[in-house]
Order: C-alpha cells, then structure tokens, then sequence
C-alpha cells in the first residue's frame, strides 16, 4: 500500500514511513503548480490522505483513492487510517526522503560510525539512507515510538 499526504498531514507521512510504508509528501514534489491542483491529478496508484475537503472531493472526482482526516492530532489521524495501516516500526523508510534503508554490513557500518563518531552504535544492527546519508539503528526512541503507539490504542500491548 502506497500514499501521498499533502502538507497538512506531514507528521502522518513521518509515522507512516517509520512502519514501513512508502508515502510522498511535500518535499517529494517537483512542481510549480499549487498543491491541490497537483495531488488531485497525480499518483493515481496512492492513497490520497488530506484534511482538505475540496483536495479530497477533486481527487475522488478523478477516481483516484482518497481518505479525508478529520482530526489535526497526529495520534488520532493514525487511528482514522488504522484500517488501512499497521503502525509499527520498522528500519526499511527514510523518515526525511522516503527512499529505502539500507542493511549495513559490519565492515561498512564501522567505518560510517567511526566517521560520525558515535563509537557507541558498533555494535548495533544499522541502516541508511544513501539519498539522505541519514543513519538508523534501534534505540531509546524505538522503544519511546512503542510506548507511544500503545498508549494511543494503536499496537497491541
């Protein structure tokens, strides 16, 4: 399953991309058209995810698939697509581009830790993002998104 989230709705595409699932947002596109204009008519193989009432009407117009998101808390537009999405983490997205992680291997991933200097992940298992060359790896803030997603009532106990 794939989406696109207009630029309301950046915090979603942000928890969408941490549990695995490909979703654009605003620094995706490469356009000078106006946003609705552009998201009513492009990506017709995604799942349209605004807050926008006349977006949402335009895109269902075209036939495309759209949700419209009532609520402007992040926690509670996870639980009006919860039907559709299993939020849970995963190391496979770029929060910051989308594009795919990838697994490092550990000759690679001592060289980047040592580079970085954060001597303190060798020995964690680590992803990246050559796009970004943002790193990844499970840490206190894995367990925080947890803790997060169950205090919301969004993954199981």
């Amino acid at each position: 399953m794939k989406f696109v989230c207009d630029r309301m709705l950046k915090r979603l595409a942000i928890w969408l991309r941490l549990s695995g699932y490909d979703t654009l947002c605003d620094e995706s596109f490469q356009t000078r058209e106006k946003e609705d204009t552009f998201l009513a008519k492009n990506f017709p193989d995604r799942i349209l995810l605004t807050r926008d009432k006349e977006l949402y009407r335009m895109r269902i117009a075209k036939g495309y698939p759209a949700r419209l998101i009532k609520s402007s808390k992040v926690w509670e537009q996870m639980k009006e697509i919860k039907d559709l999405v299993n939020f849970k983490p995963k190391a496979e997205r770029c929060t910051l581009c989308n594009s795919q992680l990838r697994k490092l291997e550990k000759a690679e991933a001592e060289k980047i830790v040592k580079e970085l200097g954060l001597n303190d992940l060798l020995n964690k298992e680590l992803w990246y993002c050559d796009k970004c060359k943002k790193l990844y790896w499970v840490g206190y803030h894995w367990k925080n998104m947890l803790e997060f997603l169950k205090k919301h009532g969004l993954v199981e106990e």
